[in-house]
């Protein structure tokens, strides 16, 4: 048998612990990493998320309700907008005319949203299979902390990392009347 090794943690007393099983430190390094690839998804998801407010921003801040007439009628306040700026700044001009300047302005954001919203999608969907993931290699930890001793209520409240580590406090010996 070896001799449980001390686990000094900052500010609480001295616990003892003994060596994590081999299975228990390798489901808990892939469910860690798996932890640290759902960070990265949600980052993704908060990064389309502003995209999309700053598109949608750009198409509706300030916009009037009148803005339109200045496409067919050339009057009317425009609010100030990036479309309405646009249909401002294209009554004078000699291109394609306000018609043109905001469908094309229309077509840019519209595009921005498309492409927002598919990686908000496609983030979304990688993160509803993360968590499949994470659940199944859950049940297997809590499975392999059980088959080491450790009680339901410590396979639930266990450090994945000090588990990877080697580092988790040992189980405690008790009866396990969940069986």
């Amino acid at each position: 048998m070896i001799p449980p090794k001390a686990l000094k943690p900052t500010g609480a007393a001295e616990r003892p612990t003994s060596p994590v099983p081999a299975c228990v430190r390798a489901l808990a390094a892939q469910l860690a990493t798996l932890f640290e690839t759902d960070q990265e998804i949600v980052e993704r998801l908060n990064d389309a998320q502003h995209r999309l407010a700053a598109a949608n921003e750009r198409l509706w801040s300030g916009l009037a309700p009148d803005t339109f007439a200045l496409i067919y009628q050339g009057v009317a306040p425009a609010g100030d907008s990036h479309i309405a700026k646009v249909m401002t700044a294209a009554t004078g001009a000699d291109g394609p005319g306000p018609q043109g300047a905001v469908l094309h302005a229309l077509q840019d954001i519209h595009w921005q949203v498309h492409r927002a919203f598919c990686a908000y999608q496609s983030a979304g969907e990688e993160r509803r299979q993360l968590a499949v993931d994470v659940g199944e290699l859950s049940a297997r930890l809590a499975d392999a902390l059980a088959s080491a001793g450790y009680s339901p209520q410590q396979a639930r409240s266990a450090n994945v990392h000090q588990l990877a580590d080697g580092t988790c406090p040992a189980a405690e010996n008790e009866k396990r009347s969940w069986r």
